[in-house]
């Protein structure tokens, strides 16, 4: 990298533990850019001076530190709510919060580690250049993240715009990859300013903002076209059940009847009301519903007429004693009380729902019940007395860009059911809720979300939230259902789009690169 202006020079300079405190603080600041505070300028503060300590940096080891770093003080402010969940029970978990609350962020820092020395290897000495190889590859980084190991992708930077719907409409055409990479570029240009003159600087800058601009005008545009109120599905009503029932308290012996008769009660006079189809959040019945007849009953008396009541339960999927395997299930319930469709959740969470390399973890899993969960067989549509089919995710499954429905088997609408009293009243059913957003503007599908904390909402194709309950409220929710739009260009391109605008960014910089080393 040539000199650049004074500013840059100085810093360059530091020593590298004050590069390193710079660059995780910039990380821990750009966390405001995540729901609920959703401030996206807060990513600047990470992108920009980190691009800016890359570019000086002094070997691949300096630029896997500094990039670490800043991804370290990212996660481990953003996702400082997962703690909450080992607290439940805390004279058996609360000894791992601490281990969780940096060991995770520190892991997840791994790969924008290595994107940062691959950086600092690649870079082509241009500063206009290398902010577009950084972008792509710290990019590159965040989709590993997503796939590899079970996959995580949360709190992508295009989260940031949760409260722009008219920028989160390009999500349907170029995928949440493609308009993070998008973000990255524009978060991180202000830095030329620091390593060009101002008139120089100009240029290159307004280049690197230009497509997130386009992109931003597209989907506003897109927005405006569409019917101020969502078109619905004739003759279906729902209502969405949201106990509020606390996780310490959901699986105790004495209360589980009580919370039982809690979701009878808001479910009550669901026909009567006009209501078609009755939602229950994620292991709404703390019991085997299919094999307990009384309670079976009870809640096959509340399917209204022609409808259906869909429910999280716990369901034994084969086998007796200690060989028994269950499952995280979705059950669809008809009006003639039988079981017209079971979903078992195929993408588990590793220690909430199944303990990974268990032979060698002395740990159990963190839901209740001893073993672990069996994953389903993946993604399925299921069909739904009187209402167009559903795609169900369990919990976490909303968070996996183009895994919210079956190949081949396109669904009407997709139903989030879910638990978020892990984590109380923490930004995680904040942040859960802004990813759900983005499964439905992919997908153009409505996305109906029960949660037993909340938040519960129903969410049109176009990623408008309707009738929601707030968090930490008990109540019911009855609204229609939006219907589907035609499928996105995502949901047939699916990453081709990022893959091709990361690979085009790296092949620039490498194609400056070999001339550079040619001259």
């Amino acid at each position: 990298m040539p000199p650049g202006p004074a500013f840059a020079q100085a810093l360059w300079r530091l020593p590298l533990l004050l590069r390193l405190f710079l660059a995780g603080m910039g990380g821990a600041a750009a966390a405001w850019a995540m729901p609920p505070t959703a401030v996206p300028p807060a990513l600047i503060l990470q992108f920009a001076p980190l691009f800016l300590l890359l570019a000086g940096a002094r070997g691949v080891r300096a630029g896997f530190l500094l990039a670490w770093a800043s991804a370290f003080g990212f996660h481990v402010v953003g996702l400082s709510w997962v703690g909450e969940a080992f607290l439940v029970e805390a004279d058996k978990f609360g000894w791992m919060e601490p281990i969780v609350i940096a060991g995770l962020p520190a892991g997840l820092a791994i790969l924008p580690g290595l994107a940062g020395a691959a950086f600092v290897r690649l870079r082509s000495g241009l500063a206009a250049v290398d902010l577009g190889l950084f972008a792509a590859l710290w990019m590159v980084a965040e989709w590993l993240r997503g796939h590899i190991l079970t996959g995580f992708p949360w709190n992508l930077p295009v989260q940031a715009w949760d409260r722009l719907s008219g920028v989160l409409q390009a999500d349907a055409w170029i995928g949440p990859y493609a308009l993070s990479l998008l973000t990255v570029l524009a978060a991180a240009a202000p830095a030329l300013l620091a390593l060009r003159r101002l008139r120089r600087a100009a240029a290159p800058m307004a280049l690197a903002l230009l497509p997130l601009v386009i992109a931003a005008a597209a989907g506003t545009w897109r927005l405006a076209q569409a019917p101020a109120a969502a078109p619905t599905v004739p003759g279906v009503t729902l209502r969405l059940v949201q106990p509020n029932i606390p996780q310490r308290e959901k699986w105790l012996p004495e209360k589980r009847a009580d919370h039982f008769l809690k979701h009878i009660r808001l479910s009550q006079g669901a026909a009567a009301a006009g209501v078609t189809h009755i939602v229950w959040p994620e292991a709404a019945t703390p019991f085997l519903l299919m094999e307990s007849p009384n309670a079976f009953e009870a809640v096959a008396a509340l399917v209204p007429p022609g409808g259906a009541l869909i429910t999280g339960t716990p369901r034994r999927i084969s086998g007796q004693g200690p060989s028994a395997r269950y499952g995280n299930a979705v059950a669809v319930i008809g009006d003639d009380g039988a079981v017209a469709a079971v979903y078992d959740k195929h993408h588990l969470v590793p220690v909430g729902e199944y303990v990974p390399l268990r032979g060698w973890l002395p740990v159990e899993r963190l839901a209740q019940g001893r073993g672990d969960f069996t994953a389903g067989p993946g993604p399925q549509t299921l069909p739904v007395p009187g209402a167009p089919p559903v795609s169900p995710l369990v919990c976490y499954e909303g968070i996996f860009p183009g895994a919210a429905a079956e190949a081949g088997n396109r669904p009407g609408w997709l139903l989030n059911v879910t638990n978020d009293a892990w984590f109380g009243a923490s930004a995680g059913p904040y942040q859960h809720l802004a990813i759900a957003r983005l499964r439905a503007i992919e997908e153009g599908l409505p996305l109906v979300r029960a949660a037993n904390t909340g938040i519960s909402a129903v969410i049109d194709p176009y990623g408008r939230i309707g009738r929601r309950l707030p968090l930490g409220e008990s109540g019911a929710i009855d609204a229609p259902l939006p219907v589907a739009l035609p499928a996105p260009l995502y949901t047939r391109l699916g990453d081709l789009p990022f893959a091709f605008a990361a690979a085009a960014l790296v092949g620039l910089a490498l194609r400056r690169r070999w001339r550079a080393s040619q001259a």
